[in-house]
């Protein structure tokens, strides 16, 4: 199981976010993940979702089921698309988009973002980091990421920023 602690600028609060991941076969997995938050003591969401992977496509998608307090049951649909920019794959652009829908399979919070992803190999010696910039097309907001090992650092140009330490 994969546990991180995050903290987001908006809420202030520290959640403890689980995922874990169950092989369906070599390409699909079951993802579950939920989160709480440390604030409330209460659970902030909990999401099951199957993904499927095209490696030779170098495609991902998914579909699957997410609640939480606010807005109770959705379904979700997300797909993200990988063009190697280098050979290597160090450097790629990526295009990825997602879809919620109510219960009533009204759209919710569509979000569509394409976005240049350097990928650096031994920084220093045991630390890679990831270095993201890309464009939310819904929000119409310019974002960064920074990742180190464990450390992730999110960004965005209307001042949101959270940041997340994966245990």
């Amino acid at each position: 199981m994969e546990t991180s602690l995050r903290y987001t600028c908006n809420s202030k609060s520290l959640k403890i976010h689980a995922k874990e991941k169950l092989p369906v076969n070599s390409k699909t997995h079951l993802q579950l993940h939920g989160e709480l938050d440390t604030g409330t003591g209460a659970p902030s969401y909990f999401c099951a979702m199957l993904r499927h992977f095209f490696p030779e496509a170098l495609t991902g998608l998914a579909v699957g089921l997410h609640y939480d307090k606010r807005q109770k049951l959705r379904c979700l649909v997300r797909g993200k698309k990988e063009f190697p920019v280098r050979t290597d794959r160090l450097v790629t652009f990526n295009v990825k988009g997602r879809c919620d829908f109510d219960q009533d399979f009204n759209q919710k919070n569509p979000k569509g973002a394409a976005e240049f992803a350097w990928n650096i190999k031994d920084f220093k010696e045991d630390q890679d980091v990831r270095i993201k910039v890309g464009y939310e097309m819904f929000e119409k907001v310019p974002y960064m990421q920074i990742r180190e090992n464990n450390w992730t650092l999110n960004a965005n140009m209307k001042g949101k920023w959270n940041l997340r330490f994966d245990l």
